[in-house]
């Protein structure tokens, strides 16, 4: 089994190794649980729209939902493009 990289970019050893992983690992955390928190948002929105609440009310949970939302699928970016 051999493990070919590509021409330009030489293969990383030790502790930039590590670094490049221990960041990966970080963005991919932080972006599961941005998202989890985003579900959450979503179902608390969800759950006052079914119960007649104030609809700026709605809006708002939206709103946040929406910014988590946009941190998770930044976070996961960030981890690929490492």
């Amino acid at each position: 089994m051999s493990t070919a990289t590509a021409p330009g970019s030489p293969e990383l050893r030790g502790f930039k190794r590590l670094w490049r992983v221990s960041k990966q690992i970080f963005y991919e955390t932080v972006g599961a649980i941005f998202a989890i928190l985003a579900l959450g948002w979503l179902n608390s929105a969800f759950r006052a729209w079914t119960r007649d609440v104030a609809l700026w009310l709605i809006a708002v949970t939206i709103a946040v939902a929406l910014v988590f939302i946009f941190f998770a699928v930044s976070s996961f970016r960030r981890a690929r493009s490492l």
